[in-house]
């Protein structure tokens, strides 16, 4: 019998682990059951008019551009006599507090006035119900608004009424302008009480609150206000936004400005136009000559703007005079001085011009000339019966002209300075022993510094005639000096000293020619002279440095002697190193240049000696202008070619097609077995050659044939064609890498397509 152990008993349990999963379903759906409960909107109905624009389960109800709710559902309302609809709303329960009796609710959608466009965000995201909240007792039915509600009282700003005889052009949101400043709008309008005007409520920026006082004007700024008659036509308006929405404007008078705040409990007078408002300076001015002055139409200007209007005329008694009440801007207060003078404009014609032109177009006017800022206030004035002369306390300068005759010239005439009017004369009398002309002139300040002690006048009057076998040269100064004659003047040395005496004396020569004789006299030797002779030019950089006063041949007939002078630059032209080419006109089959040859005729350029050296004053002409490249700035690079092709000096190296620099040369190399290119790259393109910059040829055109793939025609461009051209393209490399001054490449005959689809990024210096 073997020792065996005893089994042991014990009773089975009825639990078993699958009972868990069960159990963890029951509190999940419990959990969710509770979630959706505790989230779950509140539903509310608002009542339309219509049910257009709104869509259920697609329209949302936004507030400050947030979704709070969407319409659920839509059904037609007819409890009411008035058939509507009512939209069922699921609001976000967090928003249940906010659901009150004047809880405000619109329906948003594009909408296009003269004010503007409004709801352009809805054109994407659909049309949407706007909620303004309210306060009140706790509700869950609505009625929308049929729009928009105004601007609210509450909202920070000034918040004004204004009462008018009639709307005119304002609408809701019209702009408010300060000094043509928008600085508010109109918040909402309608019919007083009484029902006789109309009530205009304006909002104004908190910025801008401070700028309504108590006596402060508005006026209805709407639209065009034209007032037309026979002294003139006259047309005003706020804006361009006024033009088209309407608009308000408001000023305070000049001395209300210290008056209180306003009191936005009182209603302010809309007035019709400014005029009406009165809000400008008051001045009075006596006055004997009031021909074609009308009362709210004859403006008051100076220097050609408008300063004010003439509010009212009265004649006097003896009919000898009138008193003007005139109405200014605000702005020329600090002028209206001691020493302001007013006088009446009307048209004159004369020799020396027609005066008050523009008085023909806007009638008679006043113009007035503000006193010296800073002297006394004053508002009453006694106007001149002329316009006033010119004294030499006036800003500018004075000068005197001695001329053996007086020509054309007279009171008016202008003084040119290359053409440009600069002043006038003031005064022409004879001298004191009556054997010259003493002629006053005047130069405005902004032209005063070019007179100085190298300044030359001469007589520009009438037209000048130069004949001879290469044509008829008319010169003219000015259309205004055929018929009153002018003066010109020049001025060789703008550095040169300014005459010593307070009003400088100056004689007045015959000509241009004899007033700038002086200069450096100068001989230039050409093999041939087509084109030229006396009166041609010499041009350094398109201004004019000097002339030809006669030609001749050489002694020996070899060529031609120009016999010139130079009145510019003569430091640096006549002097060794300067070089002479003459300028014709050139066409070929990719440009025309020196086009203006053709009517001009031939010029001489001169590039003058680039440092000071030795006097020269004979000098021979160069067959063909100069090389320049070579002081040009720029990355110089070599291409080692097996021929030249078609390419010259002055055809374009271009990187992606777009021009970076440019050929300037080529040689035989040492051994004659290549063709070394030179190339110039514009500063601004260096960083674009690298070491690995692959250099072709462009000249021509490239074609490629096949049986399958056709035919494949290829060109840089039309001037690639026919004069040649190099392209170049760059792949990735690193900056360390850029091409060195002098560096040699290849170039290829054509690109390979890698080449073609290289496309690094370099910065470009700006």
């Amino acid at each position: 019998m073997t020792d065996l152990p005893m089994a042991r008993t014990r009773p089975a349990s009825n639990w078993s682990a699958i009972w868990v999963l069960p159990l963890i379903a029951l509190l999940i759906g419990a959990w969710l059951g509770w979630r959706a409960y505790s989230e779950a909107g509140i539903e509310i109905q608002v009542i339309f008019p219509s049910g257009e624009g709104i869509q259920a389960g697609k329209t949302e109800v936004i507030y400050k551009g947030m979704a709070i709710g969407k319409v659920k559902a839509m059904v037609l309302d007819d409890s009411g006599p008035n058939l509507g609809v009512v939209a069922t709303v699921e609001m976000h329960k967090k928003v249940e507090p906010h659901l009150r009796s004047n809880t405000r609710f619109w329906l948003v959608k594009p909408s296009v006035s003269l004010v503007g466009i409004t709801g352009l965000e809805t054109l994407v995201s659909g049309n949407y119900i706007a909620v303004s909240p309210g306060d009140g007792e706790p509700a869950l039915e609505f009625v929308a608004l049929p729009e928009p509600p105004p601007l609210s009282d509450d909202r920070p700003g000034l918040h004004l009424t204004l009462k008018a005889e009639r709307l005119g052009s304002l609408n809701r949101d019209s702009p408010v302008f300060y000094k043509q400043i928008q600085v508010g709008r109109v918040k909402s309008y309608g019919l007083a009480d009484d029902q006789s005007t109309v009530e205009v409520k304006l909002y104004i920026e908190p910025t801008y609150a401070a700028l309504v006082r108590k006596h402060t004007r508005f006026w209805n700024a709407s639209g065009i206000s034209i007032d037309a008659g026979l002294s003139g036509f006259k047309l005003r308006s706020e804006s361009l936004a006024s033009i088209v929405a309407g608009g308000i404007a408001f000023a305070t008078p000049e001395h209300r400005t210290d008056s209180p705040a306003t009191d936005p409990s009182i209603p302010f007078r809309l007035y019709e136009d400014f005029e009406a408002a009165q809000a400008g300076i008051r001045v009075l001015v006596k006055m004997t000559d009031f021909e074609g002055l009308q009362a709210g139409r004859t403006p008051v200007l100076y220097n050609g703007i408008q300063a004010g209007t003439l509010k009212a005329l009265k004649v006097n008694d003896d009919l000898t005079g009138a008193l003007a009440e005139l109405t200014l801007d605000p702005r020329t207060e600090d002028f209206l001085v001691e020493g302001t003078e007013f006088w009446v404009v009307k048209p004159s014609i004369s020799l020396a011009g027609i005066t008050g032109l523009e008085a023909l177009v806007k009638g008679n006017y006043i113009a007035v000339r503000p006193g010296e800022k800073g002297a006394a206030a004053k508002r009453d004035f006694e106007a001149r019966p002329k316009a006033p002369p010119l004294n030499l306390d006036a800003p500018g300068l004075h000068l005197v002209l001695f001329s053996d005759y007086r020509g054309s010239l007279e009171v008016g005439s202008p003084v040119l300075y290359r053409q440009v009017a600069v002043g006038s004369v003031q005064s022409v009398q004879l001298s004191r022993n009556n054997r010259r002309v003493v002629l006053g002139l005047h130069v405005e300040p902004e032209y005063a510094h070019l007179v100085n002690s190298s300044t030359r006048f001469w007589n520009a009057s009438g037209i000048t005639l130069k004949g001879g076998l290469s044509g008829l040269e008319v010169k003219s100064e000015s259309l205004q000096t055929l018929l009153s004659g002018g003066i010109g003047f020049d001025t060789t040395d703008l550095q040169a000293p300014a005459p010593a005496r307070r009003v400088p004396r100056f004689h007045l020569h015959e000509s241009r020619a004899v007033a700038m004789r002086d200069g450096v006299a100068i001989s230039i030797r050409v093999d041939r002279g087509d084109g030229l002779g006396p009166g041609t030019a010499i041009r350094y950089r398109g201004l004019d440095v000097g002339q030809v006063d006669s030609i001749e041949l050489s002694d020996d007939l070899q060529a031609v002697l120009l016999h010139a002078r130079v009145t510019l630059a003569t430091q640096q032209i006549a002097r060794v190193g300067s070089q002479f080419w003459v300028v014709k006109p050139e066409l070929s089959l990719t440009r025309v240049t020196n086009l203006d040859t053709l009517v001009s005729g031939p010029y001489l350029e001169v590039l003058p000696a680039n440092r000071a050296g030795v006097k020269q004053t004979e000098f021979v002409a160069l067959t063909e202008p100069p090389n320049q490249a070579m002081s040009e700035l720029g990355l110089r690079l070599v291409l080692s070619a097996a021929r030249r092709s078609s390419l010259k000096s002055g055809v374009p190296v271009t990187y992606r097609e777009v021009p970076v620099g440019k050929v300037t040369g080529y040689e035989l190399g040492p051994t004659a077995d290549r063709v070394l290119i030179h190339l110039l790259v514009e500063p601004r393109y260096a960083g674009l050659v690298r070491t690995g910059s692959r250099f072709w040829s462009t000249s021509g055109i490239g074609v490629e044939a096949g049986l399958f793939k056709g035919v494949k025609v290829r060109s840089e461009s039309l001037e690639t064609i026919i004069e040649g051209g190099v392209a170049f393209a760059t792949p990735e490399e690193p900056a360390s890498n850029q091409a060195r001054q002098g560096q040699t490449f290849a170039l290829f005959d054509e690109p390979q397509e890698e080449w073609l689809r290289w496309a690094p990024k370099i910065a470009l210096p700006k």
